[in-house]
């Protein structure tokens, strides 16, 4: 009973505490915050105070309890000097989605590095067909296949978004009927059985349908209503679109401009994006660029991957995979397509150009490229700059972004990245 009336009368506030106690935040971890700690861990460290995750054994809960009740400060009612962008769970992403960091580019100023060869005249392109892609993610995709006047190769364009079209998919071919437009993509917005006419004013003029607006009417969110992009208007042209130009006849706001649409040259890696090979990352980064453009909250131009036929840098799939033989022996990438008497790298940017044009991506306004190789920037521009790089993407390996818990993680895919860094200078590091 003594002991019991002491301890009733022991004062509530301790005295060996120091005064305006603070406790000091955890630096946080690489992710922000460990998310992988336990439970346990965590009430332990709650309980000593330190946040050490030491765990005490059951039989010491006499002295040692009271020592640590009037040696440990009290909880502290503070808020934590960082908070995590959102809780961590099955439904709730850790992270919110922004768009990709750019940074800008301009290469109309002088520089001392050595600018890439360039094609005197740009080729001669025309987009065949293109056609709906649903993909796998629930997205949809458009994709284009290009011929040209240089090679006899299938080149594509895979494209995002309702405001990229191809002018030369779009011009008027001798003698074609509606269905020859259709079959071939040259429409505007869906098709679905029954539809008649490739364009959505013939359609709304046989439904005794007004094909202008009144005034006060909201602008239309469904691409099939929309007007067909004029084949000699580029999209990224800083004069109005049709669709603008209309707005502003009806007595409309003009709309706000939309970021640079996104833009991806893709060159043919058949062993990185079919055959699941860890010597490069070229499947991941074509995975990142369609999971970039298809967001349209990362997006809100859509984009476009222009997808070149360009095996092995240049040197086809056989000659590839001899230099794959002679990595094995101890060379790295650039070495061993210089062993088999072919340039490091032998590709050619002029079809991409050419391309990006007709997709109405040319011209001042410029785009944002998705790349790590700096002759590729300027490349992409053609010989006098008939595409305007503005901003440059950089795309890291995720399996750098994620500290090896995700993507491609090999002993060649370490030395393939090295010598993209040293040998071919791409913008590239792991800070």
């Amino acid at each position: 009973m003594p002991e019991a009336q002491a301890q009733a009368q022991a004062p509530s506030h301790t005295p060996g505490l120091p005064p305006l106690y603070t406790p000091q935040p955890q630096s946080p971890s690489r992710q922000g915050f460990d998310f992988h700690t336990s439970d346990s861990d965590s009430a332990s460290a709650a309980h000593d105070g330190t946040g050490t995750g030491t765990a005490h054994s059951p039989s010491r809960t006499g002295t040692a309890a009271s020592q640590r009740r009037t040696s440990n400060p009290p909880p502290s009612i503070i808020s934590p000097a960082f908070t995590p962008p959102a809780t961590p769970g099955f439904t709730t992403p850790s992270q919110p989605r922004r768009p990709p960091r750019s940074i800008p580019v301009d290469t109309s100023r002088t520089s001392d590095s050595p600018r890439p060869e360039l094609l005197e005249e740009l080729p001669v392109v025309e987009c065949e067909v293109r056609a709906r892609i649903p993909t796998t993610t629930g997205h949809e995709m458009w994709l284009h296949v290009y011929r040209n006047n240089v090679d006899t190769k299938e080149h594509l364009a895979i494209v995002f978004g309702s405001q990229i079209r191809s002018r030369s998919l779009d011009a008027e071919r001798p003698g074609e009927t509606e269905l020859d437009r259709m079959t071939r993509g040259a429409y505007v917005g869906r098709l679905y059985p029954g539809r008649m006419s490739s364009r959505v004013e013939a359609i709304k003029r046989a439904e005794g349908v007004p094909s202008k607006r009144t005034p006060g009417q909201p602008a239309p969110t469904d691409p099939a209503e929309s007007p067909s992009p004029s084949p000699d208007q580029p999209l990224a042209s800083p004069s109005p679109s049709p669709s603008s130009a209309a707005s502003s006849e009806n007595g409309d706001a003009s709309p706000l401009p939309l970021p640079l649409p996104l833009v991806r040259i893709h060159s043919e890696c058949y062993t990185g994006e079919t055959v699941w090979s860890a010597r490069c990352d070229c499947g991941e980064q074509l995975d990142e660029s369609a999971r970039l453009m298809a967001d349209p909250v990362l997006s809100p131009s859509g984009g476009a991957i222009v997808y070149l036929r360009q095996e092995g840098r240049g040197i086809g799939l056989g000659e590839k995979l001899k230099a794959y033989n002679l990595q094995d022996l101890g060379n790295d990438t650039y070495e061993a397509n210089v062993l088999l008497r072919h340039p490091a790298d032998a590709r050619s940017y002029g079809l991409a150009t050419a391309m990006l044009m007709d997709l109405g991506l040319g011209g001042d306004r410029g785009i944002r490229l998705l790349t790590n190789n700096p002759d590729k920037v300027r490349a992409v521009e053609g010989p006098r700059r008939e595409v305007v790089v503005r901003e440059r993407v950089a795309m890291v390996p995720l399996a750098w972004k994620t500290g090896g818990k995700q993507g491609i993680k090999s002993e060649e895919v370490e030395k393939y990245l090295s010598t993209k860094i040293e040998k071919f200078k791409h913008m590239l590091d792991q800070k």
